[in-house]
């Protein structure tokens, strides 16, 4: 069993991916002793506010447009209770498992920094249901990105008081037998508990995560694909020469660049190209580092964004032991995540559209030299016109999914929460380019991997061979039409697992 050791400043987006796919019983959770400390200091400050009877918001006050309602002491536990059940207004399909596991955990190493004002086995319990592997059941619509992912975060906090669902080996029980069959106690909530569980960017920050972690495998294997798409249509890595990027240097380029020219090296299919047929390739393979390499900067602003958010403090309002003071503020505010997923989306969605070009140019036999949609008897047989059809559906919905959701705001709370950043829906479209561009990506290697097959004896590289052959490995050559959606699917996952990447990995170096 794999330990964590939780500072509140130490959390990766790779840990935080590993967290969210474990199962259960493989991972347990230590809280740093200094942190234990911060936590407790800071519910003792709220407990000496409540017994002073001045207005604190969060603590004694109503919420949101009922901040100026003060709170009888007798009542601050119903308050938070109310403050619970009431914001338990998601809709829709529930979130994955893995999305609500990294939601927890984000939740987890905000509150652990001590500036919460929130009851330490409230935190122990969160970490007993990652342990236990226990899912709350948390609907995917409700939020809109400010003043908390409130909706999505009180459904987790819900089967923490024993409350609502939760999903246990895939099935929907109630909390409360959840947590018996476990040997666990719902929490009991005192003040401000409820509302330091509700009031933080965690729900878009594990849809962040995830993504940024998928989007770094998908994007290394899409330089793969281009780099066996280049070989199968017998083009030129001429224009990916270090001079001519060196000329223009943005990082993603280089980086592209470099990774093509490892991919293709010792390729004996290059040194078969006709040069006089082909002086220039489309821009789709010519343009590879331009493109491919800009994406890869969405990327990169989007892990750093991700990566200060992960180890930040999104409660309202916080608790400053040290000055003896409670403070409202807007970190709850999730306009940083929902501007870079937007961002992101944009990368990925060029990503799915450049596999769609360098498909099209394979199924063409004027510009390939290969049989008409990589099947040698085609007529009888349609060979993969349709799988290429399928993928201009997928970069199409990308176009639709690419407006951005943080350009948004619906204002809420009778005007007082008057500019939301919507970054749950950012997420959450995101999520969708995703699925469609590692779709794309195996569509395009169930097509190159085709077109090496049509061009034998000629070799690729060493690692573009050693793809090609874990690829036969699942997914047979096509001598005739069959049922290709079987064939998209493997594909599909030894992209989303980043085997392809690994397989490229072992025979070259490390891609960028």
């Amino acid at each position: 069993m794999k330990t964590f050791k939780l500072t509140g400043s130490n959390l990766t987006i790779e840990q935080v991916y590993e967290i969210a796919f474990a199962k259960a019983n493989e991972l347990s959770f230590i809280i740093d002793s200094e942190s234990e400390k911060k936590i407790l200091e800071s519910k003792k400050l709220v407990l000496e506010i409540t017994k002073k009877g001045h207005p604190v918001y969060g603590i004694n006050t109503g919420f949101g447009a009922l901040a100026s309602k003060l709170i009888n002491e007798a009542d601050l536990k119903e308050l938070q209770y109310n403050l619970i059940r009431s914001h338990c207004t998601g809709v829709g399909k529930p979130f994955s498992r893995e999305i609500v596991r990294a939601i927890m955990i984000c939740r987890v190493n905000c509150l652990i920094q001590g500036y919460s004002g929130i009851d330490l086995k409230i935190i122990h319990l969160i970490l007993k249901f990652l342990e236990c592997d226990i899912i709350p059941f948390v609907p995917e619509k409700g939020s809109v990105g400010a003043s908390g992912d409130l909706a999505p975060l009180a459904h987790i906090a819900l089967s923490l008081i024993g409350e609502g669902s939760v999903l246990k080996n895939n099935e929907k029980i109630p909390s409360k037998n959840a947590l018996s069959e476990a040997g666990l106690t719902p929490i009991v909530l005192g003040p401000k508990d409820g509302l330091a569980l509700i009031n933080g960017t965690s729900v878009m920050l594990a849809l962040g995560c995830i993504s940024v972690f998928e989007s770094d495998i998908l994007m290394k294997t899409a330089d793969i694909a281009g780099a066996l798409t280049l070989d199968a249509v017998r083009g030129t890595p001429k224009a990916f020469d270090h001079r001519i990027s060196l000329l223009k240097p943005h990082i993603g380029q280089i980086a592209v660049a470099k990774n093509l020219n490892i991919l293709i090296s010792q390729s004996d299919i290059i040194h078969s190209h006709p040069e006089d047929g082909k002086v220039q390739d489309p821009y789709s393979l010519r343009c590879m580092p331009q493109v491919h390499g800009a994406c890869r900067q969405t990327l990169k602003h989007a892990r750093e964004i991700i990566d200060t958010e992960l180890n930040s403090v999104t409660d309202n309002p916080l608790v400053f032991v040290k000055d003896n003071e409670v403070v409202s503020g807007g970190n709850f505010h999730g306009q940083a995540i929902a501007m870079c997923m937007d961002y992101l989306a944009m990368g990925l969605a060029e990503i799915c559209s450049m596999a769609e070009r360098r498909v099209e140019k394979m199924m063409n036999p004027h510009f390939s030299d290969l049989p008409a949609f990589l099947i040698k008897d085609s007529g009888l047989n349609s060979g993969l016109m349709i799988a290429h059809v399928t993928l201009a559906s997928l970069v199409s919905e990308n176009k639709i999914l690419c407006h951005p959701a943080s350009v948004d705001s619906v204002p809420t709370s009778t005007d007082k929460e008057d500019h939301v950043s919507m970054g749950v829906t950012a997420g959450r479209k995101l999520r969708e380019i995703i699925f469609n561009t590692k779709t794309a990506l195996a569509i395009e290697f169930l097509c190159n991997s085709q077109g090496l097959d049509l061009l034998r004896p000629l070799r690729s590289s060493p690692a573009l061979e050693a793809v090609h052959t874990l690829i036969r490995q699942n997914v047979k050559p096509i001598f005739k039409d069959r049922v290709f959606s079987d064939d998209i699917e493997k594909i599909s996952e030894l992209v989303e697992h980043g085997y392809i990447l690994k397989t490229a990995e072992k025979i070259c170096s490390p891609l960028n």
